[in-house]
């Protein structure tokens, strides 16, 4: 008669089928898993111990690992340090840096990987372009990741013509990914903040958290104010009896 606890290849193979049970562990084998599990279970807790630790923390507690550890240990130290980089990287600005032409290539073009430039080329007794000047002040605080620049239009693009201004170029990565130029893009002395972090945050350069365009919002009420004020029809026909 077939023994189904025997160590046969065929009974492998009924195992693996379903056909016989699994074999029962000896008591020796028992005693080997879970210590297997309890030392498992001690590396998990190590692991989680330090994968939650600063830098500083790995640092103060390197002696308290054993030797096994040194290799998992080196690794959450260097993910730790690239995040404590990307973050320092993303959080570097914060606000609106003048450049020359000089700086163009160097703060434009070799700005970084991942990196949005706004670009504002102004000129001095123009008020539009102060306004928007403060504006960006205000948005460089917002979204210290993105790199703010200024700079007076001549000084970057030799005779760039003063009816062009306020223009704002954005890139990413040293890309040109969108151009305003000419005040009538900006929609003169009414531009608020928001429309203008509505108007960047379209072309990717910074991440806005207004749900919908501002300017929709002002034009909605006009419409609706104009609206208002038109004669119905049945007033039309009023008139004209």
């Amino acid at each position: 008669m077939q023994d189904p606890d025997a160590d046969t290849e065929w009974n492998d193979i009924l195992r693996k089928k379903g056909i016989l049970p699994p074999k029962e562990k000896t008591q020796d084998e028992v005693d080997e898993d879970a210590l297997e599990q309890q030392i498992l279970l001690q590396q998990e807790s190590v692991v989680k111990t330090y994968e939650s630790m600063t830098l500083d923390q790995l640092d103060e507690n390197e002696d308290d690992f054993s030797e096994e550890d040194e290799a998992a240990i080196e690794i959450y130290r260097q993910k730790r340090l690239a995040e404590w980089k990307a973050t320092q990287i993303k959080n570097c600005f914060g606000e609106v840096v003048e450049i020359s032409g000089q700086d163009y290539i160097k703060e434009v073009n070799k700005a970084g990987e991942g990196i949005w430039v706004v670009l504002h080329l102004y000129k001095q007794g123009i008020p539009l372009c102060t306004l928007i000047n403060q504006h960006l002040s205000e948005m460089a605080r917002k979204f210290p990741q993105t790199k703010f620049l200024k700079s007076i239009s001549t000084t970057c693009i030799p005779n760039y013509p003063d009816h062009n201004l306020p223009t704002i170029f954005v890139y990413h990565e040293g890309e040109m990914k969108a151009q305003y130029i000419g005040p009538l893009v900006f929609g003169g002395m009414n531009l608020k903040v928001e429309e203008l972090e509505w108007r960047l945050s379209e072309s990717g350069a910074v991440k806005t958290d207004l749900e919908e365009n501002p300017k929709k919002q002002i034009e909605d009420k006009l419409m609706s104010s104009i609206r208002s004020t038109l004669p119905t029809r049945k007033d039309s026909d009023s008139e004209e009896d």
